[in-house]
């Protein structure tokens, strides 16, 4: 598993709302893949199908998702959104309110579960590195983002 984390100045339900909202993943994956359309819930729930169209190496593709884990953080318990990829590796979010007005903001990329053969070719072609540079650009790019104006 890869995960990194990072505080971001925003309040961990508007991190969570970003993130919950696959219309909005193009404005802060790191990845530079995800592109500005999606299909699905304008919110994430337990169980919700969704997909986001990518480009990857110049070509277009839609890439078919399902929820495993939706919950709204509180202030007693962190939120998390979690995804299943077809082939079975899952992408989450993890926010922790640090308090009103900051978050700790973890984002996963777990291939534990991923099919053996297909985990075995994309660490060939380094596509572990890849995803933890996208990771940390992600989380770059979500602090940026929620900074709060003035900062």
């Amino acid at each position: 598993m890869t995960s990194y984390s990072i505080t971001v100045e925003a309040p961990a339900d508007e991190l969570y709302t970003l993130v919950a909202d696959p219309h909005r993943h193009h404005e802060f994956h790191g990845s530079q893949t995800v592109q500005a359309r999606a299909r699905g819930p304008r919110e994430l729930t337990n169980g919700a199908r969704f997909s986001v169209h990518m480009r990857k190496y110049g070509l277009p593709y839609r890439l078919p998702l399902r929820v495993t884990q939706a919950r709204r953080p509180t202030s007693a318990t962190p939120g998390i959104v979690e995804w299943r990829q077809p082939t079975g590796h899952r992408w989450s979010w993890e926010f922790e309110p640090l308090d009103a007005a900051s978050t700790r903001v973890t984002e996963s990329y777990d291939a534990t579960s991923q099919w053996r053969v297909i985990r075995a070719t994309l660490r060939l072609a380094q596509v572990p590195r890849v995803n933890a540079e996208s990771i940390q650009r992600s989380l770059r790019h979500m602090a940026k983002i929620c900074r709060p104006p003035g900062h």
